[in-house]
């Protein structure tokens, strides 16, 4: 049996991260976070040359898809926090991910608040969260929503939770593959 992903997406500084921490406080079942930001300061810190830096970006996403494929192939569930900022990684994980195991979060927060939090942080480039907050959501559809402008993330996670024993069929990643990948109709 594969396990469960417990799909985060949101930009940059939305709190998708704080949330998958809370919720490994508080879920019965182990589960492992596996946030791309990981996956990034796996990678070796020698100057990319421009130019190649997009290539080298785009192979980091594709394998951070199969290693979350992976986990959840080999009965492992997984919280995954992703930003889906780009249409191809959304359709990469439709093909890769069980869609009747995922569970899929939208994590939202108001762009002011994502202003104020990425200039505290200090790690992001300025103007990311801009950058990615109409596309992040572009696809429309999840099983459940938070909003980080206001509730915290253990409210945001315990929602989550509470949700988990009644996520409604089909789920939201099968009926965005049927409507976005329509030649993986018949794949789990």
């Amino acid at each position: 049996m594969p396990g469960r992903i417990i799909f985060l997406n949101g930009t940059s500084s939305s709190g998708k991260s704080s949330i998958a921490r809370e919720l490994l406080l508080m879920l019965d079942e182990p589960y492992f976070h596996l946030p791309v930001d990981s996956f990034h300061a796996m990678r070796s810190r020698r100057e990319i040359p421009a130019e190649e830096l997009p290539d080298v970006l785009h192979r980091t996403w594709r394998g951070f898809h199969r290693a979350v494929a992976g986990m959840a192939a080999a009965g492992n569930n997984v919280v995954v926090d992703h930003v889906l900022s780009e249409e191809w990684r959304l359709l990469d994980c439709l093909e890769l991910f069980p869609a009747r195991d995922v569970v899929l979060v939208g994590v939202r927060c108001s762009l002011e608040e994502l202003r104020r939090r990425e200039q505290a942080r200090g790690d992001r480039p300025a103007g990311l969260a801009d950058r990615q907050f109409e596309l992040v959501h572009s696809h429309g559809l999840y099983d459940i929503e938070c909003d980080t402008t206001a509730a915290g993330a253990a409210d945001c996670a315990r929602r989550i939770s509470d949700f988990l024993p009644h996520q409604p069929r089909p789920t939201a990643f099968e009926k965005l593959r049927t409507a976005l990948r329509p030649d993986l109709r018949a794949v789990g």
